[in-house]
C-alpha cells in the first residue's frame, strides 16, 4: 500500500523493496512472467501496467489501464499466460472491477478474451465474442493459471469461483459461494487453493471437490 514491490529470497525472513521507475502509489496486482521469473508485471491504480525485466530492480511503463464499459479500469488481478494465440505466445490477463480483459505481451492493445488468434483480431478490428464469458460487470478479484496447463484458468469473483479450459473463452462456475483469491500449483494444474467466504479451501481435482485447509 505504501508503494513498491516487496521481494524475499529466503522464504519471507527478510525483504527488499523495488521502487526504481515506479510512480508513487499503491501496487494492487502482481504477476510473474510465465516463461521468465525475472519478468514481473504490476498494476498501479490510476496509472497503468508496469514491468520489470530484472526481478524488480527497475521498472518501466508497459501499458495504460484498460478501457472497459466507457471508462479506464484499474487491474485488480494479473496473470501471465503462455498461449499460442498470443503474439509471441504470451498474454497478460487482467481482472478489473468491470470484468476480464487481456493484452498480448507486445502491449499493442487491450482486447476482450475471444476465440482465435490475437493477430487476426487486430487485423480485423473485430472478432467473435467469448462463447460463455464471466458474468458481465462483476469485479474479477483474482486470477490464476498453471504453467503445466496454461489454457486452464481460474477466476475468483463475488459470485463464486470460475474455471476455463480454453484460455478464458468458455467459463464454468465451480463454486457458488463468494471467492476472493485463487492460486494453482505451478506443476499440477489440478491442485487449486482458494479463499471461499472466509475459509481457505483446497482441491486436488481441478475444483470438482473441496476440503477446508487444516489450521496449524
Amino acid at each position: 500500500a505504501e508503494g513498491g514491490v516487496g521481494f524475499s529470497e529466503d522464504g519471507g525472513a527478510t525483504w527488499r523493496v523495488g521502487t526504481a521507475g515506479l510512480p508513487d502509489g499503491a501496487v494492487n496486482a502482481v504477476a510473474i512472467g510465465s516463461r521468465d521469473p525475472d519478468l514481473i508485471y504490476v498494476a498501479i491504480p490510476g496509472d497503468g501496467l508496469y514491468k520489470s525485466e530484472d526481478a524488480g530492480e527497475s521498472w518501466t511503463l508497459a501499458m495504460d489501464r484498460p478501457w472497459l464499459d466507457e471508462a479506464e479500469r484499474d487491474p485488480l488481478a494479473l496473470v501471465s499466460v503462455d498461449l499460442d494465440t498470443g503474439m509471441g505466445g504470451i498474454w497478460i490477463y487482467a481482472g478489473t472491477e468491470a470484468g476480464l480483459t487481456r493484452v498480448p505481451d507486445c502491449f499493442c492493445r487491450w482486447q476482450d478474451v475471444q476465440p482465435g488468434n490475437a493477430m487476426d483480431a487486430l487485423v480485423a478490428g473485430d472478432a467473435p465474442p467469448p462463447e460463455n464469458p464471466l458474468p458481465a460487470g462483476e469485479p474479477v478479484l483474482s486470477l490464476a493459471s498453471s504453467p503445466s496447463s496454461p489454457e486452464r484458468l481460474y477466476a475468483a469473483l463475488p459470485s463464486g469461483l470460475w474455471a476455463s479450459r480454453d484460455g478464458g473463452v468458455v467459463w464454468t462456475q465451480i463454486v457458488e459461494e463468494s471467492a476472493s483469491a485463487v492460486a494453482v500449483h505451478p506443476e499440477d494444474e489440478t491442485y487449486v487453493a482458494a479463499i471461499v467466504g472466509d475459509a481457505l479451501k483446497l482441491s486436488r481435482d481441478s475444483g470438482m471437490t473441496w476440503t477446508a485447509a487444516a489450521a496449524k
